[in-house]
This record gives C-alpha cells, structure tokens and sequence, in this order.
C-alpha cells in the first residue's frame, strides 16, 4: 500500500501485524477502533463470520474528543450486553494504547466487557 503520508504507512504495517495475532468470533469478537482526527469509531466483529455484531461511533455527539470517546466506549459495551457478550478482543488498529484509544477501553471495561 503506496501511500503520502509516512504515518499511516506505519500504522497500516503495524496493524498487519496486530491482524495476523488475533480473530474474533461469535462468542468473544474482535473489538476493533478506529480514529480519525475527529471522530472515533467502535466495532464487535465476528472474524468467523465476517460480519459485524455491533458499531458504534461518536459522529453525532457534541462536546470534546475525549467526551466522545467515553460516550462511545460505554455505547459499544452496552450494545454487547444486550447480545449477551461480556468479553472480547480488543484490537486498537495500529494506534497507541493512549488517548482517546485508551479512554475508550477503560469505559468498555467500566461498563462490563472483559478483555
């Protein structure tokens, strides 16, 4: 993937990477996330199936990133509740445990997934 930009070229070899490691399935799916300069984006993926379970995104809320990012953590987890799934793997994309990423995962686990 030729690209302009280094640091995606970067992020998209890491995420190779973190891809090859790990799957999700019915019962414990791939919590993966996505960020963009503006928003941040939360999905449960079923690998086995190649379907998504349940997303969740912060495109419509008001206020800071970092509201943004909690506000999505805790959707996301409730969304699995309701399916019954209270563990998964998470799968951060190539982006740092920090941030917005790692406020999204405290709020996940806050309101009761494992992982």
């Amino acid at each position: 993937m030729k690209t302009k930009n280094i640091k995606t070229e970067k992020r998209m070899r890491l995420k190779k990477k973190i891809r090859m490691r790990i799957a999700g399935d019915a019962k414990r799916p791939r919590l993966a996330v996505f960020r963009s300069n503006k928003f941040i984006y939360a999905q449960a993926i079923d690998d086995n199936k190649q379907i998504t379970l349940v997303a969740a995104s912060d495109s419509a809320q008001k206020g800071t990133k970092v509201a943004g990012a909690e506000f999505v953590g805790k959707t996301i987890a409730g969304l699995l509740k309701e399916k019954g799934i209270t563990t998964v793997v998470f799968d951060r994309g190539g982006f740092r445990y920090a941030g917005r990423v790692k406020i999204l995962a405290d709020a996940a686990r806050a309101s009761g997934l494992n992982f």
